[in-house]
């Protein structure tokens, strides 16, 4: 992820914008993202280091002179403080790098959204945590309660990388003798393993190392191009968010009555708007290709990655929901049966170890392979506060990373919250796309019904 952001348009950072009841108190709120900088050193950290040779390798270090107040901020909507300005401060914070000397990840309080109400603006770099992680990193400044204690101080969670080595440490180095190794050794060393992982995963079971073969070709080496005649070869920086919100237990109740997974709905809700997107331009498509990350995460953690990107041919040409969910469930039950996603982890480590020209382009190439991408991420099924304020809704927004939009779900107390992010080279008119989705949405769940 770092190292192919050499090109801007694979970008990876994504934002989560939580809707707020009244104000938080931000002195409060201040004091435990203090506290969260402390138990989690990863909120201290910036990234130092990487050639493009690859003859050395980025890594974590303190930021010596952090400075909290720069990364926590407040700021207040001009009148009337409508969602539509809400909106579009999270583009422009979305189109926005960060500053690479300092850490990766910022978190606004905005005030003045219409209503009495307020909002939290977090964005964080893919580098620091995935989405499953991210939900877990915000238990350091979410209560289950408006006047909640501040929670006992914890034990860090990763070393101080006060010292090279513990920073290398931290991303992933195990070697203690690191400054007794060449850096083009190490890498080298850590490339092998990585191959032998991805190799172990395949002959782990011998009859099926050729299975496992075809499986990395269809997920790691497309080369057919995009289908959307509307989105083929229009990338850029611009970005425009949208938002809506869907009955929860209604979703699911309608997913089981069709036979299929909550998942399995909203990827059929989302393929079926997008066919109705490209009728309603004037161009009609019967297949596009999606990606979505499978979570991998068997622990607790709330940072790193732990997903396995995979990309399936979804049918977006059928117009009927009941004949869509089953063509749906079917191609998606395929892709999570796929052999590549055990080596995810090993392959990812051989293609770190590629110079970063090459690595960037092969990213490129297999990105250009890419339609759009969704995302559905489990949150809390139950009230949660802010420095007191009560959450009432929480959209999320991956990142399109070379795709024309990403549309991700976060489930919350009943509601499913969707933030969809468009490339607005791509995407011509994001607010249809955005009601082709919802009407999609609720035709699915009424088939099912």
């Amino acid at each position: 992820m770092w190292t192919v952001e050499r090109d801007p348009i694979l970008r990876s950072s994504f934002l989560s914008l939580t809707l707020l009841e009244g104000s938080p108190d931000f002195d409060r709120f201040r004091q435990r993202m203090a506290a969260a900088v402390e138990t989690l050193p990863r909120l201290r950290q910036r990234v130092r280091g990487g050639s493009p040779l690859q003859l050395s390798w980025p890594e974590w270090v303190d930021d010596g002179s952090f400075d909290l107040d720069y990364h926590v901020r407040r700021v207040a909507l001009p009148k009337p403080g409508s969602i539509d300005q809400l909106l579009d401060l999270c583009a422009v914070e979305a189109q926005e790098n960060f500053d690479l000397a300092r850490p990766l990840w910022t978190i606004w309080i905005v005030e003045g959204v219409r209503g009495g109400r307020s909002a939290l603006l977090s964005k964080m770099h893919h580098t620091i945590t995935d989405g499953v992680g991210g939900v877990r990193l915000s238990a350091q400044f979410i209560d289950i309660e408006a006047n909640a204690p501040d929670p006992e101080p914890e034990p860090a969670t990763a070393p101080r990388a006060g010292d090279d080595r513990g920073a290398a440490a931290t991303a992933g180095d195990s070697s203690a003798g690191r400054g007794l190794v060449p850096e083009p050794v190490r890498i080298l060393t850590r490339t092998a393993r990585a191959a032998s992982k991805t190799a172990r995963a395949a002959v782990r079971h011998p009859g099926d190392a050729v299975e496992m073969a075809r499986s990395l070709v269809r997920q790691a080496l497309v080369t057919e191009s995009a289908r959307s005649p509307l989105w083929a070869g229009k990338r850029s920086l611009s970005r425009h968010f949208e938002v809506f919100s869907f009955d929860l237990d209604l979703a699911k109740k309608a997913a089981h009555a069709l036979g299929g997974t909550l998942n399995d709905l909203y990827v059929t809700a989302v393929s079926g708007g997008v066919g109705a997107y490209h009728r309603a331009m004037g161009a009609d498509v019967d297949e596009l290709r999606m990606s979505m990350p499978v979570n991998t995460r068997q622990d607790k953690s709330a940072g790193g990655n732990s997903f396995a990107p995979v990309r399936v041919l979804v049918p977006v040409g059928i117009e009927d929901p009941k004949e869509r969910f089953e063509a749906t469930r079917e191609r998606l039950s395929s892709v999570r049966s796929e052999r590549a996603l055990n080596a995810a982890d090993g392959l990812a480590g051989v293609l770190t170890g590629l110079p970063a020209p090459l690595l960037v382009r092969l990213a490129r190439q297999q990105i250009e392979t890419v339609d759009f991408a969704t995302s559905n991420v489990r949150g809390a099924p139950f009230d949660l506060y802010v420095a007191g304020a009560r959450i009432l809704a929480n959209h999320p927004f991956g990142p399109t990373a070379g795709t024309a939009f990403n549309a991700t779900v976060l489930s919350y107390k009943g509601s499913m919250d969707v933030g969809i992010n468009c490339d607005t080279a791509a995407v011509a008119d994001p607010r249809l796309l955005r009601r082709c989705i919802e009407d999609e949405v609720e035709r699915v769940i009424k088939a099912g019904a």
